[in-house]
């Protein structure tokens, strides 16, 4: 078994992949202040719940954008499985061809989506993961990674709505009845929903104008199910993504 982690800014996702199948994931809430010892903890109880024995893991790999956590979570893996993870970054084997400016900005987390997209789905492809920041990466027919965007999270979007107005709330992330909401909550949950939806929409015809051809469009990410449902492109729903990608990775640098 392989326990791949992927700590984000918001949580941290712990997956364990047997058989190159995803067995199970769960997360935690990303804190920069807990101690190795609290995370190895935590890591315990969620592997006892599913019923998985510590002893059947036989190797670690961490995905992290958040750097504070990186020296911590090793300590916890090492405390946990007496084992010492890889670790996504510079000098770690992805077999992704990165065509930017400065290919050592790009973020764990999208190297792993990418190397999961070039090894499972048709290329080129548009890969969106939709988090606390929604990344947009472009790979094209020979897969290389050539670049993307950046945009505010659904999530932090709505917060700053809130938190800046006096008479909007806080709201879920709901698809409405209908495009025109006919008060303040249905208002906010179209304009979040379809909104993003309408975005990635706009989004591929743009990026398709300017590559020439058409693309795969894949959405991972704890805010994408949502909003694939009512995109007017076709768009596939992987959950696992980067996970995938981690195993893939892992495996690129054990064999």
């Amino acid at each position: 078994m392989l326990l791949a982690i992927d700590i984000g800014n918001t949580n941290i996702v712990i997956g364990i992949i047997d058989n190159d199948q995803v067995a199970f994931t769960g997360r935690l809430a990303t804190d920069k202040l807990k101690t190795a010892d609290e995370y190895a903890l935590q890591f315990v109880g969620m592997l006892n719940m599913k019923h998985i024995d510590v002893a059947d893991i036989e190797g670690v790999i961490i995905s992290s954008v958040v750097p504070p956590l990186i020296l911590t979570m090793k300590r916890a893996i090492k405390t946990l499985t007496g084992k010492v993870p890889v670790i996504l970054g510079p000098g770690t084997k992805t077999g992704l061809n990165i065509k930017l400016d400065n290919p050592a900005q790009l973020g764990c987390d999208q190297v792993a989506d990418a190397v999961a997209v070039i090894n499972k789905y048709p290329t080129p492809a548009m890969v969106l993961d939709m988090g606390t920041a929604t990344t947009v990466s472009v790979i094209d027919k020979n897969k290389n990674y050539l670049g993307g965007l950046i945009i505010p999270g659904i999530r932090i979007s709505q917060d700053a709505l809130s938190s800046s107005t006096s008479q909007l709330p806080r709201i879920s992330l709901e698809k409405p009845e209908k495009v025109i909401g006919k008060n303040t909550i249905d208002c906010m949950k179209s304009g979040a929903v379809y909104g993003s939806a309408s975005m990635i929409d706009g989004l591929a015809d743009r990026i398709e104008e300017e590559l020439g051809e058409k693309v795969t469009i894949i959405a991972t990410g704890g805010n994408a199910e949502s909003i694939v449902s009512v995109c007017k492109r076709d768009v596939i729903y992987d959950g696992n993504l980067l996970l995938d990608g981690l195993n893939f990775i892992y495996k690129k640098n054990n064999k």
